[in-house]
């Protein structure tokens, strides 16, 4: 726990040292807030959408969003390592292994943290409201955070295993673009077409979103919103040990 607070206290201060990277990864989410919630509030007016306005329906997915978006690009910083041969030097000290990839998960997580902040402030600003309270947007920072992480792993076992900037753009794009929109962030379930209700049932994306909705909701369903959380907790697991194992085979090779 000490050598990944440490690494993740590394990260943090190279990102301090470039803080526009905190603001360029909010830009295509904010453009999406207020652009989107603008271009489709007749959307609220649809039999079944609900009586709440469309930028409220739309400010928990755009929050989780924007942790999608900047958690896919984490394993960049560790192909930066590797070409640098920073991560060769990290093996020959006695940093403990698992702290090497916790330490940059945990980073991610914290940045997610921050920028969903930014992101409800700017929601509420614009018009939206979280009827559930405090702890309802406590639990959609949760869920946010949670689904950063698991992707930030993800991002970083891409990173070790191809080890090129242009192969890690190539498959964060695959995956980012297709689970947004195979979600509840912008349209209701109900409005959505058959086959896309059920990829949506399966997408982790709109698991977070879904629980950070629910709990934002004048009466939320603890019960679901409990057992989304599991579900990203157990996805965090397993991005873990698939990143934990990506890192020994990049042991292996060196």
């Amino acid at each position: 726990m000490r050598h990944t607070a440490y690494l993740a206290l590394r990260d943090l201060r190279a990102l301090w040292r470039q803080p526009w990277y905190v603001a360029v990864t909010l830009v295509q989410p904010v453009i999406w807030l207020l652009l989107f919630g603008e271009l489709f509030k007749s959307v609220a007016d649809l039999p079944g959408f609900g009586s709440e306005s469309y930028i409220a329906y739309l400010a928990p997915g755009i929050v989780v969003m924007s942790a999608l978006f900047s958690s896919g690009w984490s394993g960049m910083s560790t192909i930066e390592d590797i070409d640098r041969g920073v991560t060769d030097r990290l093996l020959v000290s006695p940093v403990s292994r698992g702290a090497l990839i916790a330490g940059r998960v945990a980073q991610s997580a914290l940045v997610v943290v921050v920028q969903s902040v930014i992101m409800i402030g700017l929601a509420l600003a614009v018009g939206a409201n979280f009827p559930g309270s405090v702890l309802g947007v406590v639990v959609l920072i949760l869920v946010a955070a949670l689904l950063g992480a698991a992707f930030g792993a993800l991002s970083n076992s891409l990173a070790l295993v191809t080890r090129q900037e242009e192969s890690l753009i190539g498959a964060v794009t695959f995956l980012v673009l297709p689970l947004t929109f195979l979600s509840t962030a912008l349209m209701r379930e109900d409005l959505l077409p058959g086959w896309m209700q059920t990829a949506a049932s399966l997408n982790p994306v709109d698991w977070a979103i879904e629980a950070g909705r629910s709990a934002t909701a004048a009466s939320p369903d603890w019960g679901m919103v409990a057992g989304n959380v599991a579900l990203l907790g157990a996805l965090l697991l397993a991005c873990g040990a698939l990143a934990t194992q990506a890192f020994r085979s990049y042991q292996r090779s060196v």
